[in-house]
């Protein structure tokens, strides 16, 4: 180096003022830091001052890192404890959430009205030996001499029935111009007898009840048409009135 040049040592005045260039930097950043720890709560941080002849910063308090350790789990624990819970897999729905399913009603069948039972009325003791019939003759004088019963008139062929229950005595030609005829004596000492049958349908012996068929108006013996001639007999071949006889029993012949 030549000796007329100028040497420059720490004296010279360039590097005077470098020193305190770097000197304030050092100390703005001390300041920041110290700044920092005071923003999270930690302080006991000392401030350098500046200048050449000021002292040296002082360090941060002994337990200082420790507070940070401290305020950094407690940092984390916060965060973790407001952290969003997850939905349970199968979360329990509130009742009201729920909507409750209609109760099924139970519908009882109707029950069906019992059929009314149908009553049969019992059969009178005597009964009309042909319903419905027309009277062409009563008991009584007729062309000089007696006639002995009642003639009741319908199409031939229509059923006779027996006027009470007994038992057929005879069942045939009676003669004496009566044709074809059945007797059913009924255990009182009466008997009634049917008289011009064109078929017999009841057999001597045979118990009948009271309207049974015993046969068929006709016209055999001595009749001029088909017409059923019925008598009452007190005793065989005792006849009495039929009329007021069956009207005591509830049947109207009319006559």
């Amino acid at each position: 180096m030549p000796e007329n040049s100028p040497v420059q040592n720490e004296n010279t005045p360039d590097a005077a003022a470098e020193q305190p260039k770097s000197t304030g930097r050092r100390n703005r950043l001390i300041v920041l830091g110290a700044a920092a720890l005071v923003a999270l709560g930690l302080g006991g941080v000392a401030v350098a001052t500046t200048g050449p002849d000021r002292p040296a910063p002082t360090a941060v308090s002994l337990d200082a890192q420790s507070r940070v350790d401290a305020t950094s789990r407690a940092d984390r624990s916060a965060r973790e404890s407001s952290a969003p819970v997850s939905p349970s897999a199968s979360p329990t729905p509130s009742p009201s959430a729920v909507s409750a399913s209609p109760t099924p009603v139970k519908t009882v069948p109707a029950k069906a009205k019992p059929k009314p039972k149908k009553t049969t009325k019992p059969t009178p003791a005597w009964v009309d030996p042909m319903p419905g019939a027309a009277v062409t003759s009563c008991y009584g004088q007729r062309w000089g001499t007696l006639h002995a019963g009642i003639d009741l008139a319908l199409p031939s062929g229509t059923p006779i029935h027996a006027a009470a229950a007994g038992t057929v005595v005879q069942a045939g030609d009676a003669a004496d111009g009566y044709g074809n005829s059945v007797f059913v004596d009924h255990g009182n000492g009466y008997l009634t007898h049917y008289a011009h049958q064109s078929r017999i349908a009841v057999t001597v012996g045979q118990t009948v009840k009271a309207g049974q068929v015993l046969g068929y108006e006709g016209a055999t013996g001595d009749a001029t048409g088909p017409h059923l001639h019925f008598e009452v007999h007190q005793g065989m071949w005792n006849q009495i009135d039929p009329a007021p006889f069956m009207r005591a029993r509830g049947v109207d012949l009319g006559c």
